[in-house]
């Protein structure tokens, strides 16, 4: 009896906060996919292969083939599967060359965000990017789903960079995800309460993006967490 007391309480020193053991654990570690840098002259991609097996077709097969010894079935069958093997090693392949293509794409579309940041991203649609790329626009969204992208900013879903926006008589054009952002910074750099209303906000917006009309969505204060004007 000593002995168990003495167990559990060593037990309850190495473990300060016991039950945490039974919580759920929500963080995650993301590996990005893709990594996107400067180098001083032009942007360059780098496709994240750790996670791809290397697949190659065993040359003992060929050989089998080649000796003469098989029966037809089984030479139809060792053919067969080394087509589906193919197959598949091509089909990787061009998995990693589409992404590589669409995000290409996504930097030429979006070069305001990557030289400048979140405030300068643009409305995209995967519909643009698959019309450049020449695939459909599933194809484009099978790609990217549950894919990273490392950028100078952080590293973000590939989806990220896909939002509608508003758009001026002049021409010029920002995504919603830049109005949040702005509407953030208004908010956050605001000395003296009270808060402001949406009205205030749509004219500070207008002025600062110099573009009409851009106003928040409606629930853009339950999104940023901002307090409702008085």
């Amino acid at each position: 009896m000593p002995t168990r007391a003495i167990r559990h309480r060593g037990d309850r020193q190495a473990r300060p906060r016991s039950a945490a053991r039974f919580a759920e654990d929500n963080n995650r570690v993301v590996i990005a996919d893709v990594t996107i840098e400067h180098d001083g002259e032009e942007w360059k991609i780098h496709l994240n292969s750790d996670y791809i097996p290397r697949l190659r077709i065993s040359s003992t097969y060929r050989d089998l083939i080649a000796k003469g010894t098989l029966s037809k079935e089984e030479r139809d069958y060792l053919r067969e599967r080394m087509r589906s093997g193919k197959f598949l090693i091509d089909s990787i392949e061009q998995r990693q060359r589409t992404i590589e293509r669409i995000t290409r794409e996504i930097i030429k579309a979006q070069t305001p965000f990557f030289e400048n940041g979140v405030s300068h991203l643009k409305p995209l649609t995967m519909t643009q990017i698959a019309d450049v790329v020449g695939v459909h626009e599933t194809t484009v969204s099978r790609a990217i789903a549950n894919k990273y992208v490392k950028t100078p900013h952080g590293v973000f879903d590939f989806k990220y960079f896909f939002h509608p926006g508003y758009q001026a008589d002049s021409g010029a054009s920002v995504s919603n995800t830049s109005v949040k952002e702005m509407i953030a910074d208004l908010v956050t750099t605001r000395i003296a309460p009270p808060p402001l209303s949406d009205q205030e906000l749509v004219a500070k917006l207008q002025t600062r993006a110099s573009r009409s009309p851009v106003g928040p969505s409606p629930n853009y204060r339950e999104e940023l967490g901002i307090l409702p004007a008085i």
